[in-house]
């Protein structure tokens, strides 16, 4: 089994600031917190969980200072959490230069016995919350007259790639690549650049506990290396996006997979 290396941080993203939701915990967002951090961006992370979110903040300020990290409470179904989110970021560090739409909601159900309100919800945090981010960060940006800024949306392979059980994540997901590409052409003509990454399978310890050994050693027979990816992994692909070195790329969503199959 292929063993990752944990990459060393280069100062990718030195002075640039960085608005990153569901950040809280041990998933990607969390991860990618860490990774821009390590990349020397200073950070203002929300997540709807209020607690996490907070042990979060004092975890990494006490690591990597409390002039970077700042933290708000933020539900992206809730336009208002948005606002204050990114009026936050624009007040306390004066400009804004990278946005990471990470929010998310999964769950599993037959498309015979789903639900509106299965269907709703994470419709309405996946793909309306990527719109609602999308949206302010662009109004900042354009607002901001300096030519610049960056989005990168977390999508998934399930976007492209069908899966029983799945038809409302799949459909918000394939949703958010549709979004990236018709906001990156809007967005291209004041200085933005919007991307998005499309993760197959990654875990965290969490994650793995609830999650049972035979859906696990289905999943993880699918990618090549014979493992799940680390949150980092995928974060590492979130920086890159994210800094100068994909200065040319606006509209794609980069798959972070070794499935085969």
């Amino acid at each position: 089994m292929n063993t990752p290396t944990y990459v060393p941080g280069h100062d990718l993203l030195k002075g640039r600031t960085a608005v990153i939701t569901a950040a809280a915990g041990a998933g990607i967002g969390g991860a990618t917190a860490r990774r821009f951090l390590e990349e020397g961006a200073r950070i203002v992370i929300g997540d709807a969980h209020a607690r996490r979110l907070k042990e979060t903040e004092d975890a990494l300020a006490a690591e990597f200072g409390a002039d970077r990290v700042t933290s708000l409470p933020c539900d992206v179904t809730d336009e208002e959490q948005v606002q204050a989110l990114f009026t936050l970021a624009e007040q306390t560090h004066g400009a804004l230069d990278i946005v990471v739409n990470n929010a998310g909601l999964g769950g599993t159900a037959a498309l015979v016995d789903m639900t509106d309100e299965q269907w709703g919800r994470v419709l309405d945090v996946t793909l309306n919350g990527t719109f609602r981010c999308t949206r302010a960060a662009l109004r900042s940006f354009k607002a901001a007259g300096t030519g610049g800024g960056v989005i990168v949306n977390n999508a998934s392979v399930i976007g492209w790639r069908a899966q029983t059980g799945q038809a409302h994540y799949a459909a918000a997901k394939a949703g958010v690549m549709a979004l990236t590409r018709c906001a990156a052409l809007e967005a291209a003509e004041f200085g933005v650049r919007i991307n998005a990454v499309a993760p197959s399978l990654a875990m965290h310890p969490h994650l793995v506990k609830v999650t049972s050994e035979e859906l696990l050693a289905e999943l993880t027979s699918r990618e090549a290396f014979g493992r799940y990816a680390e949150p980092w992994e995928v974060a590492n692909v979130i920086v890159f996006l994210a800094s100068g070195y994909s200065s040319y790329m606006t509209g794609e969503t980069v798959s972070v997979s070794s499935q085969h199959a």
